[in-house]
């Protein structure tokens, strides 16, 4: 136990806990039951969470796509830039992973469980009522593919690489702790280590804890309905309610995540990533063969040139006008209800999968490192959703009856009508399981990091103390209000954060400009006589 308190930052550990400690037992007794009269339920803690989203997506939903906007910016130009040559590391450091590894463990942390969840349900509900077109037709269709792609595209990647990078160059290449504060040293010099930056860390543990604990809950509600396709166990037909089996899901899932997070990233985390990624390509190869193979074929290549050709007016639609015809006539009622709580959503991640990437990227250049998370995993989500949501649509405009489910239930309607349902539908299951497991322990371990001053092998007590209240948050979340609480907390969580995050993208250009690394070497001047890096 000694050493347990010696390795913790007690000014960033103890705030965070107690916040996360209050939210827990405030979601768990402040619970009423019963409506009063026409006003609705009573106030209670789900209807406060509720009347915050509803607060935040309508008045501030243009300042998340904006500033968004401005992180894609950020990720290419500094990417393509004379300072992408820049080694995050000493010069002559090798990359600790290998590039399959790699990209298997930023892919499994950044948004695998979410992909599994949004795969087939995002373009369903997009089809069924879509941001610009009459619900239900082609062009339906097509505005489903393109907000899909949006949303799980480079705008989300970018987001990681703004934390990402600009702690990798702080910890590989200047040698600080893994904490979220020395990103912002270049601005705020030694300022760093006092209340500031336990500011500073305590959001970021605040913020990924909960990011984390929606992608668990999401999880936990698909793992259910996989559950329930097998006939194992029953899953509530609306996603704001929960039910024992999904309290179960979570307790099982989070020891298994305690095991995998006290073996460490080198052991459990990299086995788990690269399980996910053969699981993950199982099943997309299935879908892939047994569905619609020439209508994904078309659809992902009409959908990436859709993209691209309105990526500017699509990344600052703050929607301005209503739009009768389609499925959110109001004005900026698509942005509230998907946008705002996507971006909220990854800038939650942000500090979890920036701190993981970045501890996994020593070695690597700040352009591998910028277009490699930029461009890799987003054409793989590209595939994914041409695949699992390009089927989907097909049997949605050939008349099957999968419109209006449950979002945690549209995969497996999906696969319900494919060859081999039963086995398809486990290994599903089995995948969502293991994304489950992947985002639990690599978040634990990323929090444990904050916590303890940017230690990398924080003690076992403290992971698994941060993996259970991993899972206690998610149970909260879901008893309170099921999904729309899980994505009130991204929302609200996200709104301080981004404003740390603008801070960092200034702070990293300021810090590379600087670095003698992005200084462009004459042809006279021999490779191994350029100057070192300093600190």
């Amino acid at each position: 136990m000694e050493r347990v308190r010696e390795s913790i930052a007690p000014r960033v550990f103890y705030p965070s806990a107690l916040i996360i400690l209050a939210f827990v037992l405030v979601g768990t007794l402040w619970q009423t039951e019963g409506t009063v009269g026409d006003e609705g339920k009573e106030m209670d803690f789900s209807v406060v969470l509720d009347n915050v989203n509803t607060w935040i997506t309508q008045n501030l939903g243009w300042y998340y796509i904006f500033v968004v906007f401005g992180f894609v910016l950020f990720a290419a130009g500094v990417g393509v830039s004379r300072l992408g040559r820049i080694k995050l590391g000493p010069d002559d450091s090798k990359p600790e992973f290998s590039r399959t590894s790699w990209y298997a463990m930023l892919f499994s942390a950044g948004m695998g469980i979410g992909l599994v969840f949004w795969g087939a349900a995002e373009p369903l509900a997009h089809f069924a009522s879509p941001p610009y077109a009459s619900p239900e037709t082609e062009a339906a269709a097509r505005d489903a593919m393109h907000a899909s792609f949006m949303h799980w595209g480079l705008h989300a990647w970018a987001i990681y690489i703004v934390v990402g990078l600009a702690l990798a160059y702080a910890v590989h290449r200047k040698g600080r702790p893994l904490s979220l504060r020395w990103t912002l040293e270049p601005l705020l010099g030694d300022r760093v280590r006092g209340p500031i930056g336990d500011l500073i860390d305590i959001t970021a543990v605040v913020a990924t804890l909960f990011g984390v604990a929606t992608s668990l809950g999401l999880g936990t509600q698909q793992i259910n309905a996989g559950l329930d396709a097998l006939g194992l166990a029953d899953a509530p037909a609306d996603s704001s309610e929960t039910n024992a089996v999904q309290i179960g899901i979570i307790v099982v899932i989070t020891g298994i995540a305690i095991w995998s997070v006290i073996t460490g990233v080198k052991k459990g985390i990299k086995w788990l990533s690269n399980i996910n990624m053969v699981l993950a390509g199982a099943v997309l190869l299935f879908v892939f063969i047994t569905g619609p193979t020439l209508f994904q074929l078309r659809e992902l290549f009409t959908s990436i040139g859709y993209y691209f050709q309105n990526i500017l007016q699509t990344s600052l639609d703050a929607g301005a006008f209503p739009v009768e015809e389609s499925g959110y006539p109001e004005a900026g009622g698509f942005q509230a209800a998907w946008t705002a709580f996507y971006w909220g959503w990854w800038i939650s991640w942000a500090p979890f999968v920036g701190v993981f990437i970045a501890r996994i990227s020593r070695g690597r250049t700040v352009r591998e490192f910028c277009l490699g998370v930029l461009l890799v995993p987003t054409a793989i989500s590209f595939v994914w959703f041409a695949v699992m949501g390009g089927t989907a649509l097909h049997q949605a405009m050939g008349g099957a009856d999968i419109l209006g489910l449950d979002e945690a239930a549209a995969l497996f309607a999906v696969l319900d009508n494919l060859p081999a349902t039963q086995i398809v539908t486990g290994l599903a299951t089995l995948l969502v399981v293991t994304f489950f497991v992947t985002s639990s322990d690599s978040g634990s371990l990323v929090i444990d990091s904050l916590a303890s001053g940017g230690n990398l092998e924080p003690p076992k007590p403290t992971r698994v103390f941060w993996a259970g209240a991993e899972g206690a948050v998610a149970i909260t979340l879901l008893v309170v209000g099921g999904i729309i609480a899980l994505q009130t907390v991204s929302i609200v969580t996200a709104l301080p954060f981004s404003i740390i995050m603008i801070a960092i993208c200034v702070a990293t250009v300021k810090a590379l400009g600087k670095d003698p690394g992005a200084v462009r070497r004459s042809r006279r001047t021999p490779k191994s006589e350029a100057p070192a890096p300093t600190e």
